[in-house]
């Protein structure tokens, strides 16, 4: 049997948690990449007409989406949560695409918030994939457990280039020139 590819027409982005006070506590040297990826992520799929949904865990004390990706989020708004998985808020679940059986997941913390959605989507029935590139914890060996937990679930690990061509499949996409700019 053939690995799924990501579809445009049948996959939706998941922005997990990047706020502000969490980002202040994540590893220096890879915040930025994470950023950078997601910022990426969001304009791609805005691009390609894939809907985004974005959380923020307990706003009132973590703050609201990071104003860099929030920039991107437009007209998305972040749904408030304080469970950890996504898939325990109601209006998650109100917001998720049934018709979208894939579900492209991006954010933070891998081994918390992230893990737990993409366990759920995953055990619900959908094709979860988990991009490597853009998702964090403050701890690198808490995101590399949790890359392999959800790839042992069956979650498929890709990366922000991979997902991008994929959701275009070739050069003569009308959004392929502005797309490929943005990984310059």
């Amino acid at each position: 049997m053939q690995p799924p590819k990501l579809s445009a027409s049948t996959s939706q982005l998941i922005v997990i948690d990047i706020q502000p006070k969490l980002c202040g506590v994540m590893p220096a040297d890879t915040i930025g990449g994470m950023m950078q990826n997601t910022a990426t992520l969001l304009q791609a799929v805005k691009l390609c007409e894939v809907p985004v949904i974005a959380t923020e865990q307990y706003p009132q004390g973590l703050g609201e989406t990071s104003p860099e990706i929030k920039l991107h989020l437009d007209p998305v708004q972040p749904i408030a949560k304080t469970a950890f998985s996504a898939c325990d808020e109601p209006k998650f679940n109100q917001h998720l695409y049934r018709d979208r059986p894939q579900v492209v997941i991006t954010g933070m913390e891998a081994h918390i918030c992230v893990l737990q959605t993409a366990l759920d989507l995953q055990a619900a029935g959908k094709q979860v994939f988990v991009v490597e590139d853009a998702i964090i914890s403050r701890k690198e060996s808490n995101r590399a457990n949790a890359v392999a937990r959800m790839r042992q679930a069956g979650c498929i690990i890709t990366n922000t280039e991979s997902v991008l061509f994929e959701l275009l499949r070739h050069a003569q996409h009308p959004a392929f020139k502005t797309i490929s700019k943005l990984i310059r």
